[in-house]
């Protein structure tokens, strides 16, 4: 305390010319509508610049809310989507046979330099999660549900060496197999595609829809390239359209019809038995 006191007496006459600078200056912009108008646009300046500054950093901050709100808003909106096609294939006297939801969830663990790769999703059982639900992202396939907990589950990835999924030409409707058989994550491989089949360089690959997991469809990847087989198929490499390795949001797709469509398979298969 005793030194404060000092501080002052050593600096009164500095502290007290600031004091009267400052006085001054108040009575000059309060009397002269120039200065005044000067001093209110630069404190709406520095005021404005601490604003902006502000709620950029708030703005960064709140981008894995607002990511999650989207992802939500995308979930319902791809749910709606399906409603409507069930809807317009009635209209026309085709009622389809199926119907999709989505389920958001965030990729914690993504691996894709194996041969036998796994990717690790927040969404559980709570969250209607099982095995053997499709994974996708909002520019197309990432794998099958192979493992669930209570919040978490694991996906079979396309870049895994036992993954086969169901896919076809978009153009031309022929149907294969896609299967990753490289060391390259952005590149998949389609097979017993028949020599028939017209086929060219960036024509679009899809989901086939000839399985209970994914929709027909869903996007895959344009051709790369391809080759004949000893079998006289095509080997066809695809070029994804998702970077399978910078994956962040995806969608478990539930298809609400999968037990019904199982339970009458399965009577079939027995009667013929």
């Amino acid at each position: 305390m005793q030194q404060i006191i000092f501080f002052f007496l050593r600096n009164k006459n500095f502290l007290l010319a600031g004091f009267l600078f400052f006085v001054a200056l108040a009575l000059t912009i309060r009397s002269h509508s120039y200065h005044n108008a000067k001093f209110v646009s630069s404190a709406n300046f520095l005021s404005g610049g601490l604003f902006s500054a502000k709620s950029g950093v708030t703005d960064y901050f709140g981008l894995e809310t607002e990511n999650e709100i989207l992802i939500e808003e995308n979930s319902r909106l791809r749910s709606q989507l399906e409603q409507f096609k069930s809807t317009a294939g009635a209209l026309e006297g085709v009622l389809l046979d199926s119907q999709y939801t989505f389920i958001p969830a965030r990729v914690i663990n993504n691996n894709y330099s194996r041969t036998k790769n796994n990717i690790t999703i927040k969404a559980g059982s709570r969250a209607g999660v099982i095995k053997d639900h499709g994974v996708i992202s909002s520019k197309g396939i990432i794998g099958i549900i192979n493992g669930v907990s209570s919040n978490y589950a694991t996906v079979q990835s396309i870049l895994n060496s036992n993954s086969k999924i169901n896919s076809k030409l978009q153009k031309s409707g022929h149907f294969g197999s896609l299967e990753w058989r490289s060391n390259n994550p952005n590149v998949a491989q389609l097979v017993q595609i028949p020599r028939l089949a017209p086929i060219a360089k960036g024509d679009t690959i899809v989901t086939g829809g000839r399985s209970t997991i994914f929709p027909e469809g869903i996007l895959i990847g344009t051709i790369e390239d391809y080759t004949l087989d000893s079998d006289d198929s095509y080997i066809i490499n695809v070029r994804l359209f998702n970077d399978m390795t910078n994956i962040k949001h995806v969608y478990v797709i539930e298809n609400n019809h999968t037990e019904e469509i199982q339970l009458l398979e399965k009577e079939v298969e027995d009667a013929e038995q």
